[in-house]
């Protein structure tokens, strides 16, 4: 059981920049690939993006694309969501989670531990 943890959500204006972190305890964390999700009131939760074990391959969804960034420290078992030029639109609960397949899917089904999520707000 992996025990995960976000930090770094607060309230920001529009087009400012926050980075989100994860960590996490319990297991060894670069046997796991990570992703980010985010759920808005009312709505489904999104695939924001995700990182593979090793850190060499990031992906992130089409709709923060240039301007969500991925990475992870292995050596401090974290991953970040470093994002630039926010939007009201991401304003949302962000959830990092674990999964043991080597490619990183989209769907919630495919990860196995989940954090508490940190709120983000960016107003307008």
């Amino acid at each position: 059981q992996v025990h995960l943890v976000e930090s770094g959500g607060r309230l920001v204006q529009a087009g400012g920049s926050l980075r989100l972190s994860c960590t996490a305890s319990g297991r060894t964390f670069s046997s796991y690939g990570m992703g980010w999700f985010r759920q808005a009131p009312g709505k489904e939760r999104e695939f924001v993006g995700g990182i593979t074990r090793s850190g060499l391959t990031s992906t992130v969804s089409d709709s923060v694309k240039g301007r969500f960034t991925i990475n992870r420290d292995n050596a401090k078992n974290t991953v970040y969501l470093q994002m630039i030029m926010l939007k009201p639109e991401d304003t949302g609960l962000y959830y990092c989670a674990t999964t043991t397949r080597e490619v990183i899917f989209s769907f919630p089904d495919a990860y196995a531990s989940w954090g508490q999520g940190t709120q983000v707000t960016v107003s307008s």
